[in-house]
Formats: structure tokens, sequence, C-alpha cells
């Protein structure tokens, strides 16, 4: 199965930070059997509007790290929600409560999911723990998610 892992922050696309988070996120992925694509964008909405469609194409699952905070530039949620067809709200509220749990700042955080065509979108936070842990979160129900998504008959659905 596809994945794919967008990195959005100025500094990684400039090539002046290095991508921790993304590398995390593609190593867990991968090590969950998944194909993963890798993409790194700057902190501009229509990019990231443009990259989760493009990428939506092809995997079954685009996680994102970066943009979900309060600062000017992070508008990965407002990207996100432009391009996705159905709200997953219970998986953003599930991740934020996680991570409120650990830190106050989890407070600040804006992600949002939801499903384009029969892609799971996830937003995740632009550091290494807030994606280690946002992702533990998820996969619990991941597989789960993507056999609906993907029309497979479940125990929970059945034609």
């Amino acid at each position: 199965m596809r994945a794919a892992v967008l990195t959005i922050s100025d500094g990684v696309a400039a090539g002046e930070r290095s991508d921790g988070s993304g590398d995390l996120l593609a190593e867990l992925l991968s090590a969950e059997g998944y194909e993963v694509e890798r993409r790194i964008v700057p902190d501009d909405r229509e990019t990231i509007a443009d990259a989760i469609v493009d990428l939506a194409e092809d995997a079954a699952l685009v996680l994102t790290t970066g943009g979900t905070g309060l600062g000017a530039r992070d508008v990965t949620p407002e990207a996100t929600s432009e391009v996705v067809e159905r709200p997953a709200p219970g998986i953003a509220e599930a991740i934020r409560a996680d991570s409120i749990a650990k830190t106050p700042h989890g407070l600040l955080s804006r992600g949002v999911a939801g499903v384009r065509d029969r892609t799971l979108v996830v937003n995740l936070p632009g550091s290494p723990g807030g994606c280690r842990d946002g992702f533990a979160v998820l996969q619990p129900a991941l597989g789960h998610a993507l056999e609906l998504l993907a029309g497979e008959q479940t125990a929970h659905r059945q034609t």
C-alpha cells in the first residue's frame, strides 16, 4: 500500500534545516509495510493544497508534518480543509487530546484530518516527538480506516 509524507516547512524547503519529522514518519510507515513517497514544500497555502491533491492521486494515506500551530505562516489546516471532501474530526481530536496530556503546547495545535476521494489525509505537528506520538494514536485504527476507504468488506461493514 502506498503512503505519502508531506513536510511543510520554509526552513526544510530552503535546505536550512533537516527533515527530522518527515524522516521519522517515513521510517514508521515503512516499518508498517507501506511504500512511502516523500515531498517537501514551503509554508504556502496553495502549494500545500496542490501537493496534497497530487499525492492523494496515488497514495491511500497522506501524512503531513508542520504548519499546524498559531504562527502567521502555519496554514496547513486551511490548505488541507480546502482539498478534503469529508472531515474526520475524531482523528484530529484524538491526536490533540493525546498531545495535551503530554504538553500544554498541545492546546495550540490546529491540525485536521479528512478524506479526499479514497485517501486519508492527516495533519501532524512539525516536531519528531509530535509525529511519533500522533502516529501512535492513529496506528491502531489506520488499517481499518484504509480498508473502509478502499471499499473492502470488514467486520463492521458487509455487503
